[in-house]
């Protein structure tokens, strides 16, 4: 008897989480195909986009008020791009449901990955910035890298467009394959480099004399902010890989607006924000010690 009542109980149990999963995915898919929750999540992520957004031009304004005789310095350059990519994302957000009727299809591939690429040299600004502060403590010459990243971000750029323009006059599945996994391949590259320079640094922070003036909190500042970074680059590398052979996994289309939400939250929104408040601290308004000009 007590064995029937063992049986019986897990049956239930058993009943009871397919019931729960069931509805789980009935949820999933409601949710997906309405049109009305479709717009809520997409004007909840132009929304999101729009705040750290504004939060970027701010900082971008207080660092001018602070030092306007320096002119374009990296710190400058890497706010108003982060400005600009979440203002632009945030457009794209907020006329999702237009984006998707632009005809021919290329342009919807232009504006739905565009902004993801300025998201890359955004970030690869950072990386110059800790490669030139890793080599100049080393007394190494510095003189290449910023002509290494205007290279890389050129054939980065002009790789893609080529391949829009492939997409554009033969558009065919393999194609579009090979779009999401170059682009997989440029998170990936982004991924390794704050992993290199940021781990590097990291690493010559930690060997500098423990009373060091901001030692601490310059190595908490970089170790959280290679983390961050490596760690989105990596999440889109992965996500783009299954955007390119999984329909399920489809970034470009409405019906898979949590998807949409999740990913970008992930790979965006969260670590351009986390790396917003992590940077916040404005230059000296004397001296140029550690502030470099982007010219």
């Amino acid at each position: 008897m007590r064995r029937l009542v063992e049986v019986e109980a897990a049956a239930a149990a058993v009943s009871s989480a397919a019931a729960a999963l069931n509805g789980a995915v009935n949820w999933w898919r409601d949710v997906n195909e309405s049109p009305l929750w479709q717009d809520r999540i997409f004007h909840a992520l132009a929304m999101l986009y729009g705040v750290v957004s504004a939060v970027a031009l701010v900082q971008l304004i207080r660092i001018e008020c602070r030092v306007p005789e320096y002119g374009w310095t990296t710190q400058k350059v890497f706010h108003f791009l982060n400005f600009l990519v979440n203002g632009v994302r945030s457009i794209v957000f907020v006329l999702r449901r237009n984006v998707q009727l632009i005809h021919p299809e290329i342009l919807q591939h232009v504006l739905l990955d565009m902004p993801g690429l300025a998201f890359f040299t955004t970030y690869a600004l950072l990386v110059l910035f800790w490669a030139e502060i890793y080599y100049q403590a080393r007394a190494m010459s510095t003189d290449g890298l910023r002509p290494t990243f205007y290279w890389i971000n050129a054939v980065v750029y002009a790789i893609q467009m080529i391949l829009w323009l492939v997409l554009w006059w033969k558009p065919v599945r393999i194609m579009v394959i090979l779009s999401k996994m170059f682009f997989a391949g440029v998170s990936l590259f982004a991924a390794f480099g704050f992993l290199l320079y940021g781990g590097r640094l990291f690493l010559m922070l930690q060997r500098f004399p423990v009373e060091s003036k901001g030692r601490r909190k310059k190595l908490q500042e970089v170790g959280y902010v290679t983390t961050i970074c490596f760690s989105c680059f990596l999440i889109r590398c992965v996500m783009m890989c299954f955007n390119a052979f999984d329909k399920a996994a489809d970034l470009d289309v409405l019906n898979h607006p949590i998807l949409n939400f999740f990913y970008y939250l992930l790979v965006e929104i969260v670590p351009s924000a986390l790396v917003l408040f992590i940077l916040r601290k404005l230059p000296p308004k004397r001296g140029i010690t550690q502030y470099h000009p982007i010219h």
